[in-house]
């Protein structure tokens, strides 16, 4: 007759089967878990990545400002402003140009639009494209600028102002000179280039590009 055995206590391979089910539900609860945390550290990196790619594309979607429709416009307007002038109108010029338009009672854009552009003594692309191809004798622009260029420079062509800056009959400095379409040196360019192209800033701009001269034209 066999013996007596306890009923109650659990069959050895029953003890070993829940044994392994537990650890294999233990690893997969680790595993999840695991998932988990590198699941969000992925999330959290493309998170970074696409803000930093839209930063990036903010900059990139207005490299240039309306009214300095290119790289050198941008880069004039930059140096007028004192910031770094690497041709591109990103977040630095465009605070720039607000702080500008604040000191001066404009509108606080940061648009380097016509007005701003005219109180930093900068022409735009439009009005410089719209000038007219004109000689100095036109109508009474000739009288005019005949004050500007005996104000400027007493009429001498050559006439270089003591820093070098500004030079010529009617003192271009050399970015505005080539803004206008004029090349090399405006001091030794001929006298008659000289005159149309300071015809063409006067029917741009008017007087204003010459503000020390206000009472020799009143």
């Amino acid at each position: 007759m066999a013996p007596n055995r306890d009923l109650s206590s659990p069959v050895p391979w029953r003890r070993s089967l829940r044994a392994s089910r537990a650890r294999r539900a233990a690893r997969a609860r680790r595993r999840r878990r695991v998932l988990r945390g590198r699941a969000g550290i992925t999330l959290a990196i493309a998170l970074s990545a696409i803000a930093a790619a839209g930063a990036l594309a903010q900059d990139a979607a207005t490299p240039l400002a309306p009214g300095a429709q290119s790289t050198d416009g941008v880069r004039a307007l930059q140096r007028k402003l004192g910031v770094s002038a690497d041709g591109v109108y990103g977040p630095r010029t465009r605070a720039a140009v607000k702080r500008f338009q604040r000191a001066h009672g404009l509108d606080v854009d940061g648009v380097a639009g016509p007005q701003t552009l005219a109180e930093l003594g900068l022409a735009s692309a439009t009005q410089q494209a719209n000038a007219p191809e004109q000689p100095a004798s036109a109508g009474g622009g000739d009288a005019t600028l005949a004050k500007i260029a005996q104000c400027e420079s007493g009429g001498d062509p050559t006439a270089v102002s003591a820093d070098g800056t500004y030079r010529g009959k009617y003192q271009f400095d050399r970015e505005t000179w080539r803004q206008l379409g004029g090349t090399g040196d405006p001091a030794d360019a001929p006298e008659a280039e000289q005159d149309r192209i300071a015809a063409k800033l006067l029917a741009a701009r008017g007087t204003a590009p010459w503000p020390n001269c206000g009472a020799a034209l009143s």
